[in-house]
């Protein structure tokens, strides 16, 4: 009966102590954002996001990262709301300072160029003047050269800017003469050229830059997981090399040691 007790007592003991291995869910807002995120929403998203918590779930148990797909224009709304509890490749100039937030500087870059076709004697003095010119631009973005103001009526109206949700259909306005200039990130530009060779010479890009993301990553205040930690994470993919070659990969610069190391 006293063994019969004890073992009783062990089980009820051990219902009671926090379990050893619990894993946190960590939820990542994703949105729309090439080569950052490719349909998030979908079964099979695609980019550097889904990539990157594919590899942090793969070196470590202690945390589950999961997308949650938001909007560009609603993704700071939702981390105030808790909808998630952090959002990666956010640059300060996107207007999140009024959001409740806790910021880590991942040390890694990015940039816009202007985009025009091909045309004899157009060289880069071409870029020099923006007013006047058919824009085709990424609905929600904002844009140094519109002082990061993302208000679509006011990029249609007062700049004459023609708007969608496809670098590709800006790029493919720009070279059926639709368009005279697209700003484009430089990383999916540069995997744009890799996929289509033959469109390399057609393009002509500016050595001038719109703006150049210095990207942070953003936690709600009370998310599970802390920006030191998460620097961490990173860190221990920087050592084993993952994080350079997924870097590489989709054409993003690390300029520093990543995530502070």
């Amino acid at each position: 009966m006293r063994v019969l007790f004890n073992g009783w007592l062990v089980a009820f003991c051990l219902l009671l102590m926090p379990p050893a291995f619990a894993v946190e869910q960590v939820r990542v807002g994703v949105y729309d954002f090439p080569p950052y995120a490719v349909k998030p929403e979908s079964a099979q998203p695609a980019g550097l996001v889904p990539e990157l918590l594919a590899a942090l779930n793969k070196a470590q148990s202690q945390y589950r990262f999961g997308l949650v797909p938001t909007s560009v224009t609603r993704r700071y709304r939702d981390l105030q709301s808790s909808r998630f509890d952090m959002i990666l490749f956010e640059s300060p100039q996107w207007g999140w300072q009024d959001t409740e937030h806790v910021a880590l500087d991942l040390h890694i870059e990015d940039a816009e160029v202007y985009v025009a076709r091909v045309e004899p004697g157009r060289g880069q003095d071409y870029f020099e003047q923006i007013d006047g010119k058919r824009l085709a631009l990424y609905t929600g973005y904002h844009y140094g050269f519109a002082n990061f103001n993302s208000d679509q009526q006011y990029l249609r109206e007062e700049l004459g800017a023609v708007l969608t949700y496809s670098h590709d259909s800006n790029l493919t306005m720009l070279l059926r003469g639709r368009a005279d200039i697209a700003v484009i990130t430089r990383s999916y530009l540069e995997i744009y050229q890799d996929r289509n060779p033959e469109l390399r010479s057609q393009l002509l890009v500016s050595e001038r830059v719109d703006q150049v993301y210095q990207h942070q990553a953003l936690f709600r205040p009370q998310a599970p997981l802390s920006a030191p930690r998460f620097a961490a994470l990173l860190q221990e993919l920087n050592r084993d090399g993952t994080l350079d070659e997924l870097l590489g990969r989709y054409h993003v610069r690390a300029t520093a040691a990543v995530a502070g190391e």
